[in-house]
């Protein structure tokens, strides 16, 4: 976390869950299992010692694919894993990478020392592999799965079958991580402590800038008994206050929301989470009802953005009436709103940005989270834009927000934009909460406040951001 700024001044950063996941497979077939947590390493080398001490045979790469920050494959974070797997290889050990970025550019990772990358869902394939490893036979072509290099090139094997029985997986191997390292991080940032935990794997839906190299195009979810009964383990042994429910749609599986809420008032497990959702899932009043009973209290929705045409664009699915109907619905059972707003989508206009302002604006969610369209390997998307990715195709690091291919506006615009969306929202938050103050002061809720007193603040800032934003508007591409 340490190679990402924006995400290290955050303050919350979560275990690698895949990786612990992944750990348990091996662990439980009987292989001994070390684990190098690189989420507070200041550089690869710091991997050295645990080289030195445990003199591994297998070094494996395994990156979080539930961590949708994964996904974006950023420069700093694939130079890390070059060198984590440089190292393992003049050391003498067989070299094996798991990840999104290494799916889509198994070459380079190859050409760096990864002797296997595996493809799609990992736990089997790894297990198949160190099985093999530790019974002397290193026979790569058996495997389902993997690139992997020859003397005569890169060969790919045949895609292995994807695991519908969630259920069968054990638990994942938490104790490898230091916990403490994340409680201390996340409570003098935050004041409070918040765990990782998923239910389900892949999404259904078709949004032609999502990639989904990990868990593709289903949806398989693991029991709402088996989910519970994790928590409730967890909630004994690190004391959480929050959970994260890093799932790309949360309790999309009919009736999982209800047995969920039952499952955990079995066990008198009282928790507070936030999820992922989309706008279309959210306006069924019973699925709101169940999520607010089971303790969620914050949903981030994939608005995307204002305007229709966009939505359509992108193969959404979703309508505006939806974002506006699934926000109200969720403030009315009293369920905090977060928006994933994205710009620079192709065709977009200031027409269309305008519009998304305005949604933005009426809806006065809790938080939003601003991105620009990042062509994604493997997407229709990305298919679309490629030629144009010539002298920058991936960002360094998650605040880089650096528009990669031609657009309506030049990439400063987009990084101006994304400055004045939030001002102007900070702002429009002080509105509500100064209305809020002459209106129902009995309801005014903790850092309202503040919030009033920042529009000394903003009311000036946000003049001179949109003023910068219409001279950048003028110049075009």
């Amino acid at each position: 976390m340490r190679f990402d700024p924006k995400q290290w001044n955050l303050g919350q950063p979560y275990p690698p869950l895949g990786t612990i996941l992944a750990a348990a497979v091996l662990r439980e077939a009987g292989h001994e299992v070390e684990l190098f947590d690189s989420q507070f390493a200041h550089s690869a080398e710091e991997v050295i010692p645990y080289f030195d001490q445990f003199k591994p045979d297998i070094f494996v790469v395994y990156d979080d694919g539930f961590n949708y920050l994964t996904k974006m494959c950023l420069t700093n974070m694939r130079e890390a894993a070059f060198r984590m797997q440089e190292i393992a290889k003049q050391r003498g050990c067989t070299v094996i990478t798991s990840s999104s970025d290494s799916t889509d550019h198994y070459t380079k990772y190859i050409e760096h020392g990864a002797d296997v990358v595996i493809r799609g869902e990992a736990e089997m394939t790894l297990l198949e592999i160190v099985n093999g490893i530790s019974n002397g036979v290193q026979q790569f072509e058996t495997v389902k799965g993997i690139y992997f290099g020859t003397k005569e090139g890169i060969k790919q094997s045949p895609p292995r079958e994807v695991m519908k029985d969630l259920d069968q997986l054990p638990r994942a191997a938490w104790d490898l991580i230091d916990m403490k390292k994340y409680q201390d991080i996340w409570r003098s940032h935050n004041g409070y402590f918040t765990i990782n935990m998923a239910t389900t794997r892949g999404c259904p839906f078709k949004c032609n800038w999502c990639a989904k190299p990990i868990y593709g195009n289903r949806y398989n979810s693991r029991s709402a008994s088996g989910v519970a009964e994790e928590l409730l383990f967890l909630k004994n042994k690190y004391g959480f206050d929050y959970i994260w429910f890093c799932d790309d749609i949360f309790g999309l599986k009919p009736g999982w929301v209800h047995e969920f809420a039952s499952e955990t008032q079995k066990r008198n497990l009282k928790i507070a989470y936030k999820i992922q959702s989309r706008a279309d899932l959210l306006v069924q009043e019973n699925y709101v009802k169940d999520l607010a009973e089971s303790g969620c209290d914050n949903v981030w929705m994939g608005a995307e953005s204002g305007s229709q045409k966009i939505l359509d664009a992108m193969d959404k699915g979703t309508t505006i009436d939806q974002i506006r109907k699934a926000n109200a619905l969720l403030k009315k059972h009293n369920i905090k709103t977060a928006f994933f707003l994205q710009f620079g989508y192709p065709g977009e206009t200031m027409e269309d940005i305008e519009k998304t302002i305005e949604l933005l604006n009426e809806c006065q969610p809790d938080d939003i989270g601003i991105s620009v369209s990042y062509p994604l390997p493997g997407t229709p998307f990305y298919e679309r834009v490629k030629e144009e990715l010539k002298q920058k195709q991936n960002w360094k690091d998650s605040d880089d927000l650096h528009l990669m291919f031609r657009n309506t506006y030049q990439p400063e615009f987009y990084k101006q934009l994304h400055r004045f969306v939030h001002r102007n929202y900070r702002k429009k938050q002080g509105l509500t909460s100064l209305k809020k103050l002459f209106t129902a002061p009995g309801t005014l809720r903790k850092g309202e406040p503040k919030r009033i007193a920042s529009l000394a603040y903003y009311f000036p800032v946000v003049w001179m951001e949109k003023r910068k934003l219409k001279q950048l508007a003028t110049y075009g591409n």
